[in-house]
């Protein structure tokens, strides 16, 4: 059984700081590549970041500068740090797992971020 498992979601002044992280389980992990995407209020979900198995990476435009995808391979977890947050990057974050070829992609249920004053 496959599970992604957020955590590090909470409540943030605008200008701080949060670590999102994203265990996973029933995948070869290394494999994989993984993203965060974000579904704000009334939005549509969109990509924040993903890092490929070989560790490359890609930001959205919005995000670039202040948020850093990373991966831990011997841990099976991926990790989003999220710096000078925003009111706008309020938004429940999804981990999502991406195989090399064809095959399932796999979702985590979400964490909630809420960057306010």
């Amino acid at each position: 059984q496959v599970q992604l498992v957020e955590s590090g979601g909470g409540l943030v002044q605008p200008g701080g700081s949060l670590r999102l992280s994203c265990a996973a389980s029933g995948i070869i992990f290394r494999i994989y590549a993984m993203a965060w995407y974000r579904q704000g209020p009334g939005k549509q979900r969109e990509l924040v970041a993903r890092i490929t198995s070989g560790s490359s990476t890609n930001y959205a435009d919005s995000v670039k500068g202040r948020f850093t995808i990373s991966r831990d391979n011997a841990k099976n977890t991926v990790y989003l740090q999220m710096n000078s947050l925003k009111p706008e990057d309020t938004a429940v974050y999804y981990c999502n797992a991406d195989p090399p070829g064809p095959g399932s992609v796999y979702w985590g249920q979400g964490t909630q971020v809420t960057v306010s004053s």
